[in-house]
């Protein structure tokens, strides 16, 4: 038995191998893949992808982590076939195991990639909430932000504000919204409008995008929807100089 080469435990990378293969995956279930030329990644977390030229970024097999890969000779009935390798990946918390025979290498490398940042949304619930506060009379001309992140007794509303007639108005706001984001904004205005100091409160259910049956039911609550462009609250783009 030939372990895999102790890069794999020392950068942060990944392994990429073309190769004719076919897989077998035993565990909970049993799966096969036929004999084709496939995308083999191996992660330095220790999993292990085998990806085809279709299908979007899911795989068409993979072992999560923990797990441990070895290369090991092919059997002799398996060289008969042709196989000159077959990787072993075993799970390290349950008897679920991967077997890659490689009949042929196209190609192998490794690349080290380094610390990830992370990915960054634009567009995020928190950028819209800036925005919007910022810009708050996108709701209408006269309205003043009174504060983003106002608490209730069960979680702060996005934005608390006022109208032109000095009514104050709560803001829940989406990136897409549904009727679990109208549920919420109800609970919200129910406890709010008992607090003295701030009611009548009226509500304001903001988002990129609202779906009907969100919209029929804030409507049926007399709670306002409106939609909000990202780009016009950046200042990228102007609505006022549209054509269409």
């Amino acid at each position: 038995m030939v372990r895999v080469p102790g890069w794999l435990g020392r950068i942060r990378g990944v392994r990429l191998v073309i190769a004719r293969c076919s897989v077998d995956y035993e565990g909970r279930l049993q799966a096969h893949l036929p004999l084709a030329t496939r995308l083999l990644v191996v992660k330095a977390d220790g999993s292990v992808l085998v990806h085809s030229d279709g299908g979007s970024y899911k795989p068409l097999n993979w072992m999560s982590p923990p797990c441990a890969m070895a290369e090991v000779a092919p059997e002799e009935d398996e060289s008969a076939e042709g196989v000159m390798l077959v990787w072993v990946v075993q799970h390290a918390k349950s008897d679920d195991r991967l077997r890659v025979r490689l009949y042929e290498v196209m190609h192998d490398s490794a690349h080290e990639l380094g610390v990830d940042p992370g990915l960054v949304k634009d567009g995020a619930e928190a950028h819209l909430q800036a925005l919007l506060a910022e810009h708050i009379v996108t709701l209408g001309q006269g309205f003043t932000l009174i504060r983003r992140e106002y608490m209730t007794a069960i979680g702060p509303v996005d934005i608390l504000c006022r109208d032109a007639s000095g009514a104050s108005v709560a803001v829940e706001i989406k990136r897409r919204g549904d009727i679990d984001g109208v549920e919420q904004l109800t609970r919200y205005l129910e406890l709010m409008n008992r607090d003295p100091h701030i009611a009548p409160v009226a509500g304001v259910f903001a988002a990129q995008e609202i779906k009907p049956q969100a919209r029929t039911l804030a409507t049926d609550r007399g709670i306002r929807c409106v939609i909000l462009d990202y780009d016009a609250l950046k200042g990228i783009d102007d609505v006022t100089s549209r054509l269409f």
